[in-house]
């Protein structure tokens, strides 16, 4: 299993050569693709019309990771440590890196930048 970070699913909406996207190179190493709910949402409020059912079919075959309880008390966590070390990042992404510390996946993103600063979480790039 493994989480896919928004950036995963934009590339892979803009570029015409699918093959050479994060997204291909990871679908074939992992078989159980999911997306945190917040992903689902940035992704729908997102979409420009021409990608409407292109988003629809794929979304079709992600697995929906819920934000929970769970989650938030992992956000909550992250938050913290990262406002004490002066290195927040965008809620969206702390909240996408606490889902997927929660559930214990690595995640697949190409804002390495942002998620590096997220300790203990495993980055697939």
């Amino acid at each position: 299993m493994i989480l896919l970070d928004s950036s995963v699913l934009i590339e892979l909406f803009r570029k015409k050569d699918k093959k050479k996207t994060l997204f291909y190179n990871v679908s074939k190493e992992y078989e159980n693709l999911c997306i945190s709910s917040i992903t689902y949402y940035e992704i729908g409020i997102g979409n420009r019309k021409s990608h409407f059912e292109y988003w629809k079919e794929l979304s079709a075959h992600l697995t929906v990771i819920p934000f929970d309880k769970a989650c938030s008390g992992s956000a909550i966590k992250v938050y913290i440590e990262l406002l004490e070390n002066n290195k927040m990042i965008d809620l969206a992404d702390i909240l996408i890196g606490a889902t997927a510390l929660t559930y214990d996946t690595p995640i697949a993103t190409l804002n390495v930048k942002h998620f590096e600063r997220i300790k203990g979480l495993k980055i697939i790039q």
